[in-house]
């Protein structure tokens, strides 16, 4: 009689990190929501001074200095569409090359929830938009633009609203929001490049080489990167590819895995001092010279009149929580994995539809897709602000029904009961960690018996 085969152990979904994943995912987040905060200033400035001095506000955006001889007299505008997101999409890149090598994409079985999630939650989007735009006769050119999640945007809405969502939860935004990111420049880099100048671009990649073969040789200081990383973006800006490609392109050279002696690899320590850059000044100030659009009741009323706007609205609404949630779940399904145990599939949703919220790259996207009809450009940036203001109130009330059991959650997740500096949950399977927790009980009740015994000395219950 031959015996039963041992049970195979069931995968988890959205289970616990572990601890380096856990503590850089603290710190990315940290400087990501104080960003996102910043973010939302940024918008709302933007929006008020668009609507309460427009001339001083077009005057500005439209302004331009840089050397021309260069190719680089730009707008204000510009500057930060190509000059600023450059730097946000260098984190990007680095985040992207991280999460290969060592973070939660690095092995097949672990990349397929969020990669599965993130391509469903971009192609439905652009499926809705496609859809909802073509039956209504409009433009299919901003099929690309209820694609892009914004985490910073969304960490925001976690601050503003006081929920404390659980770690496992916060990774899988911020891993669907990397691999979103990587898509949206593919999107950018092929379906956004009209003319080639081919000198340029053979510049801008002989350059790269010589960026890479620098960190290779082990070649340090800034002064070195810093002027060729300025050099590689105008050349790609002038070779008609986006600027931004640029950014990601070092990103991604950058190594990200420790070495003997290494507490950081060199692409987290420029990423923990370049991010802060990214968050706290390329982005809001991206934000403060793109979003300000005309708001009035007729233009808020045609953003659900006009194919493209509304395109844009449901494909963020809609398709965004549609696609990453019902890829989730098919990632479950085909992985076989069991949903983590102190978890909901309505939390999934919820968290779902935080990734409506597509503010930066679906801004950037309109206007390279709408770049010969500013009036449609506005209009569609109404309608991203809306459908993130909409995702950013869903997500909101969804998420605060369960903010008592995330509460419970990530209080259970930061206990440090013996004081070693390590969460409990880590420790829990560790012999040394239960025999320190023994001692330190083992002293509590002493005191309390020593305490006891002196009550029952001054008189006890007789003097209550």
């Amino acid at each position: 009689m031959s015996e039963p085969r041992p049970r195979r152990r069931t995968a988890v979904l959205l289970g616990r990190l572990s601890l380096p994943e856990r503590n850089f995912l603290a710190d990315a987040l940290r400087t990501e929501t104080v960003g996102g905060v910043l973010l939302l200033l940024a918008a709302v400035a933007s929006l008020v001074w668009a609507n309460t001095l427009h001339h001083s506000y077009e005057s500005a955006a439209d302004f331009h200095f840089g050397p021309s001889v260069l190719g680089l007299n730009l707008s204000v505008a510009h500057w930060a569409a190509d000059g600023l997101l450059a730097v946000f999409f260098f984190v990007a890149g680095v985040e992207l090359k991280r999460e290969l090598v060592a973070g939660e994409l690095r092995t097949p079985a672990a990349a397929a929830l969020p990669v599965i999630a993130a391509l469903c939650g971009m192609a439905v989007p652009a499926l809705v938009y496609t859809l909802v735009s073509g039956a209504g006769g409009g433009s299919l050119r901003g099929w690309a633009v209820p694609t892009a999640t914004d985490i910073a945007f969304a960490l925001a809405v976690l601050a503003v609203i006081g929920t404390a969502l659980p770690a496992a939860l916060r990774a899988f935004l911020l891993t669907l929001a990397v691999v979103d990111d990587l898509i949206a420049i593919l999107i950018i880099a092929v379906f956004f490049t009209s003319t080639i100048n081919f000198a340029a671009l053979a510049g801008a990649a002989a350059c790269l080489v010589l960026f890479w073969l620098l960190l290779h040789a082990g070649v340090r200081g800034w002064y070195v990167y810093l002027p060729l990383a300025l050099v590689v973006w105008a050349l790609m800006l002038n070779s008609g590819v986006h600027a931004t490609i640029a950014g990601v392109a070092m990103g991604l050279m950058l190594r990200c895995t420790t070495r003997e002696g290494e507490r950081q690899s060199p692409g987290e320590r420029v990423e923990h001092l370049v991010r802060p850059l990214s968050a706290g000044l390329a982005v809001p100030l991206f934000a403060l010279f793109s979003a300000g659009v005309t708001v009035s009741a007729h233009a808020l009323g045609d953003i659900f009149t006009k194919p493209e706007t509304l395109g844009v609205f449901l494909g963020l609404v809609v398709g965004k929580t549609v696609g990453v949630f019902c890829g989730t779940w098919c990632a479950s399904r085909f992985t076989r994995a069991e949903l983590n145990s102190d978890l909901k599939w309505p939390d999934v949703f919820a968290v779902s539809t935080l990734a409506g919220i597509g503010f930066t790259v679906s801004l950037l996207i309109g206007e390279l897709a709408f770049d010969n009809d500013p009036l449609l450009t506005d209009e569609v940036k109404a309608a991203v602000l809306v459908a993130s203001v909409v995702s950013a109130l869903l997500a909101a009330t969804l998420l605060k029904r369960r903010n008592t059991v995330y509460r419970r959650l990530c209080d259970n997740e930061e206990r440090d009961e013996d004081g070693d500096g390590i969460p409990d949950v880590y420790m829990e399977d560790e012999p040394a960690y239960h025999l320190r927790m023994a001692e330190i009980l083992e002293r509590r009740a002493a005191e309390h018996r020593r305490l006891a015994q002196l009550a029952r000395r001054e008189g006890g219950p007789d003097n209550i």
